[in-house]
């Protein structure tokens, strides 16, 4: 029987598809790490595997799994927690049922929109946006957590595994010694989840800045935020460098 042809909308679904899946480098490091194990890995062992934060190899081998790309299953525990989830890679093929997932649709009109605006006022909302999510975020965090990270230093780390749980990959880091009076503070974000969208309308690292500050400003106080290096200009990581307004 000969196989029926694509038509133009069908193959560029398909091409959207695959481009969603492993579009980005990690995710396609994460596949191929899995097809070098045959017996499949749990998220901790890729994320050790690949050197990344463990929810962030969680949202990739998601990502993938939503695609049928990987097959999970549960792994028996010889202690008293749950079974662990094991992914493993599945058999390679192309297909065009797949769903698109709406943060993937939403992230997408964002961008879009945004760049119809003027450029400052784009910043404006796109910052506006991240702000008032990172203030979400903020309330996630239990009151024992607020209560124990006062310390300006304290509440970075705290602003670090949140934005981490949400995709970024960040960590807090400081330059300069114990002598220095002023050192610099920076949040750095290894992975960018908006993905392709922040490269080709970078106005939404705005959305970072926003983040960054709403979540500091909830945590701990009125902050100054700016963003220095991003992965959507070139740069490895995107960097924002954050100053206690308060002193």
């Amino acid at each position: 029987m000969a196989q029926r042809a694509l038509k133009p909308a069908e193959f560029a679904n398909l091409v959207n598809a695959v481009t969603s899946a492993f579009g980005d480098p990690t995710r396609r490091d994460i596949y191929l790490l899995l097809h070098e194990h045959p017996d499949g890995l749990t998220a901790s062992e890729v994320a050790e595997h690949a050197g990344v934060h463990a929810n962030v190899a969680r949202h990739h081998l998601d990502k993938l799994a939503s695609g049928g790309y990987l097959d999970v299953s549960k792994r028996s525990s010889t202690g008293a927690g749950r079974p662990a989830k094991v992914f493993t890679a599945a058999e390679p093929s192309l297909h065009l049922e797949f769903e698109v997932g709406h943060d993937d649709i939403l992230i997408t009109l964002l961008g879009k929109a945004l760049s119809r605006l003027d450029p400052e006022d784009a910043a404006e909302m796109a910052e506006e946006v991240g702000l008032e999510f990172g203030r979400k975020m903020a309330g996630e965090v239990s009151i024992d957590d607020a209560e124990s990270h006062r310390s300006f230093r304290s509440a970075l780390h705290v602003v670090a595994d949140a934005l981490s749980a949400h995709g970024f990959a960040a960590r807090a880091e400081r330059q300069g010694d114990d002598s220095d009076a002023d050192p610099q503070l920076h949040i750095v974000a290894g992975h960018c989840p908006f993905g392709d969208v922040a490269i080709e309308h970078p106005v939404i690292c705005a959305v970072d800045r926003g983040m960054v500050k709403g979540l500091l400003g909830s945590l701990y106080g009125e902050t100054q935020v700016a963003l220095t290096s991003s992965v959507a200009q070139g740069d490895d990581s995107c960097v924002t460098d954050v100053v206690d307004a308060a002193h």
